[in-house]
């Protein structure tokens, strides 16, 4: 976990936010943080959501020789296409609705210091390009810009929480960004990883507090053996709340949320759940306990079911019939009328799958085995498992 890091000031001396933890993964981490400050390398770190990885960017900001310049951040997941683009790189008056002036990009003001691109993996096919160019060639185009852009000089840092490698080999990231970006990539483990750094975790946020207030040695044991699926943001605001509302100078298990309280008990994160709602809704599918068009339809219309559960659906397919499309049909129990119908309801969508990285087999598989012998394997696993229907709450 880290501090917050005060606004560079002329003439003072920033060493950047602290890190807390005594596992060897923190060590490690704080290693490679330390590298890439003093470097001016493209740095992408990686992990789940709650790890950190915003405030190693600020760590790696404030060590590096561009401490007291200018540190832009820019969400990828906040905007889409052309707003995105126009945040990033600006854009000229007139070129879409609403822009009624010139107006720079976040890399243009943070010229000479450091953006942050936070969950990049967000970034549209047309942003990825965009940024391509610009960290090949440093130069910034405003949107419908027509003049040569302009050169400037800005040490790129992006985050992500989902697996670049995976989305290249799909089609959704393009590889040529992903090595550009993968100069310096540092991963950030989850909590879970590394319980050694939860109590000295929770011991600095109560300390951040100002409050004294301490933990008994069951409740910091039930806290430590928790799974943290929304890692060190998660056990911040448990702590606080603990501290804040629990109305006790020593925190007992009694205090502590009910989850905790329960041995055993585990607390399903949101990825997971949606993790576990595709792997139902493809067992279902093959074993004919849903049907597409009658079930899986209507969730997604109602947005029950998302663009990416549907194309987790579809990825687990594809492994299936080794890239074929037109073998989703049979597999997904549809008519053979439906192949049509079906690819255009994935376009009308943006749902399509690239299929090609799904038709090389791995060393060792069997070349000869046939989508039927595969429908059968793939029923026979899916036989007896009982598909929860899933609620707007999943």
């Amino acid at each position: 976990m880290f501090d917050t890091i005060p606004r560079p000031t002329d003439g003072v001396s920033i060493t950047g936010p602290a890190l807390v933890g005594r596992s060897a993964a923190t060590s490690e981490t704080l290693v490679l943080a330390e590298r890439a400050a003093a470097t001016d390398a493209t740095v992408l770190l990686t992990g789940e959501s709650g790890s950190g990885k915003r405030l190693v960017a600020r760590f790696i900001q404030a060590r590096s020789a561009r401490a007291a310049r200018p540190f832009a951040s820019v969400s990828c997941a906040a905007g889409r296409d052309l707003l995105l683009e126009s945040e990033c790189f600006g854009h000229v008056k007139g070129s879409f609705s609403g822009a009624h002036r010139d107006a720079p990009g976040q890399l243009e003001l943070a010229d000479s210091g450091t953006i942050l691109l936070d969950e990049i993996s967000c970034a549209g096919v047309r942003m990825q390009v965009k940024l391509l160019r610009f960290l090949e060639t440093g130069e910034v185009q405003p949107l419908g810009g027509g003049r040569p852009g302009r050169r400037i000089d800005v040490r790129v840092i992006a985050t992500t929480s989902a697996n670049l490698t995976h989305l290249a080999h799909s089609g959704a990231f393009r590889e040529d960004l992903l090595y550009r970006l993968r100069v310096a990539h540092i991963h950030l483990p989850p909590l879970r990883e590394r319980p050694e750094d939860i109590e000295p975790l929770i011991v600095h946020t109560i300390a951040k507090t100002g409050r004294a207030v301490q933990f008994s040695e069951q409740a910091l044991a039930r806290l430590t053996s928790y799974h943290w699926p929304g890692n060190v943001r998660e056990l911040q605001a448990v702590v606080e709340r603990l501290v804040y509302m629990s109305g006790a100078s020593v925190v007992e298990v009694e205090h502590l949320p009910e989850w905790f309280r329960t041995p055993g008990a585990r607390v399903v994160s949101i990825v997971e759940r949606r993790r576990q709602l595709s792997d139902d809704l493809y067992a279902g599918l093959v074993a004919r306990t849903i049907s597409f068009w009658g079930e899986l339809y209507p969730l997604f219309l109602a947005r029950d079911v998302t663009r990416h559960d549907l194309r987790q659906v579809l990825q687990r397919g594809l492994t299936t019939t080794s890239g074929s499309y037109r073998a989703l049909i049979g597999l997904f129990g549809m008519e053979s009328a439906d192949y049509k119908r079906f690819l255009n309801f994935l376009a009308a969508h943006d749902c399509n799958v690239d299929p090609r990285p799904f038709r090389k087999r791995a060393a060792g598989q069997r070349a000869s085995e046939s989508v039927a012998m595969a429908l059968v394997r793939d029923r026979e696993a899916a036989a007896g498992r009982r598909l929860e229907r899933p609620s707007a709450e999943s």
